[in-house]
């Protein structure tokens, strides 16, 4: 079993920049795929982008493509998800999760451990 803990989370103005961090334990994160979700007020979980268990390929959601970037490193056991050009639409609790799936893939059924997520909050 793998436990994961988001942080970096916040308030920031329209148009600035966050970076989270999704840090594992238990297992070696290099094990999984990992993907980024995130959860507004009232709506469903929706899928923001993952990448594969090396890191050579990655897959975003067509509202945060172009804006946001994924990355991991397997050595420190820990992903991030840059966030930049911040809407106020981006407000949301920022989930990661990863998955033994070795594709990346947008249904969150499909990940199998969860971290406790962090807030990200854009004002206008």
């Amino acid at each position: 079993q793998v436990q994961l803990v988001e942080s970096g989370g916040g308030l920031v103005q329209a148009g600035g920049s966050l970076s989270l961090s999704c840090e594992a334990s238990g297992r070696t994160l290099s094990t999984y795929a990992m993907g980024w979700f995130r959860q507004a007020p009232g709506k469903e979980r929706e899928f923001v982008g993952g990448i594969t268990r090396s890191g050579g390929s990655t897959r975003y959601a067509d509202s945060v493509k172009g804006r946001f970037t994924i990355s991991r490193d397997n050595a420190k056991n820990t992903a991030y998800l840059q966030l930049r050009s911040l809407k106020p639409e981006d407000t949301a609790v920022y989930y990661c999760a990863v998955t033994w799936r070795v594709v990346v893939t947008t249904a969150a059924d499909d990940y199998d451990y969860w971290g406790q997520g962090t807030q990200v909050t854009v004002s206008s």
